[in-house]
């Protein structure tokens, strides 16, 4: 068991690209950053050297692979990124590459919406399909955390992913889950009575005011 039952998983989304700054939905699209992006990325790579990670997990798409790749620079951790399409963000079907201006007199896109992704855009992916896949990757982490006793995990992702994870744990709606490009939240876990169970939750970078 891991050393005090305590587990720190760090979840950042990615940075910038050019249909974040479009608002076009991008979902399993393999859209690289923007040179920009970076700038904006160095205030949580600053807030990072907090941590020492027992472990890093990445989505396989090549803007959380740059983000990953930018964030680790000059650090050494103990083990290879592990790159997993488990990670990925929802699968928006036919709605990758546009934006909610196109969309929004679409009956089954406002559908979608009210059912806040519940009802799978056409030819893309239900939050029940994320939410399993999800569970899959959030299983054979907790095991291993147990099992190697890791304390601080890392794991880099994209919005609805992260979207999904504070809804269970944190108990929000999906839609309000949201966190910017560069940013995410520090889950904290507990073992308790033979599970795992998320004491808090903060926001990562850490804010300015709580430096002081």
């Amino acid at each position: 068991m891991a050393a005090a039952g305590r587990l720190d998983l760090v979840v950042v989304r990615h940075g910038l690209t050019a249909w974040n700054r479009e608002r076009r939905y991008q979902g399993h699209r393999d859209i690289p950053l923007v040179p920009e992006a970076y700038s904006a990325l160095a205030m949580l790579r600053d807030d990072l050297p907090r941590f020492n990670f027992d472990a890093v997990h990445c989505s396989d798409l090549t803007r959380c692979r740059q983000t990953l790749e930018f964030l680790l620079k000059e650090r050494k951790e103990p083990t290879k990124p592990r790159f997993d399409a488990r990670l990925r963000e929802l699968d928006f079907g036919d709605y990758e590459g546009k934006c909610y201006d196109e969309l929004k007199d679409l009956p089954a896109y406002r559908a979608w919406i009210e059912s806040r992704g519940e009802q799978a855009p056409p030819g893309g992916e239900s939050t029940a399909a994320l939410r399993k896949r999800l569970e899959a990757w959030l299983s054979e982490l907790f095991d291993e955390a147990g099992e190697k006793e890791y304390r601080e995990v890392l794991m880099v992702t994209h919005g609805g992913v992260i979207r999904e994870l504070r809804r269970r744990f944190e108990v929000i709606d999906f839609w309000e889950g949201s966190v910017g490009q560069g940013e995410g939240r520090r889950l904290t876990f507990l073992h308790r009575h033979g599970d795992w169970q998320c004491s808090s939750s903060s926001a990562v970078p850490m804010p300015a005011s709580a430096r002081r």
